[in-house]
């Protein structure tokens, strides 16, 4: 495991309604993010096709356990390795 390499944390919507709901979700991410005052290097939504889209959130490897235990992300991808 590298000391700072983010991880990228996906919440994936389909269908017509892919958007909004994406666009609640992130919402409800800034909210956690927020109570608990935990890092995050950011949150949003991006809009795959008319019917995929996802929410997400960027932490670091080390708080990824802790929060993917509390948010049940779909999956997850490496977002960057900062020096």
């Amino acid at each position: 495991m590298q000391k700072n390499r983010q991880l990228k944390l996906i919440w994936d919507f389909r269908g017509p309604d892919a958007e909004p709901i994406a666009k609640h979700h992130e919402i409800h991410l800034k909210e956690y993010f927020q109570i608990e005052s935990k890092e995050h290097f950011g949150i949003g939504v991006e809009s795959l096709s008319e019917m995929h889209s996802i929410a997400y959130v960027i932490v670091l490897e080390t708080e990824m356990k802790t929060v993917r235990d509390a948010l049940k992300p779909h999956r997850g991808v490496v977002h960057a390795v900062k020096d």
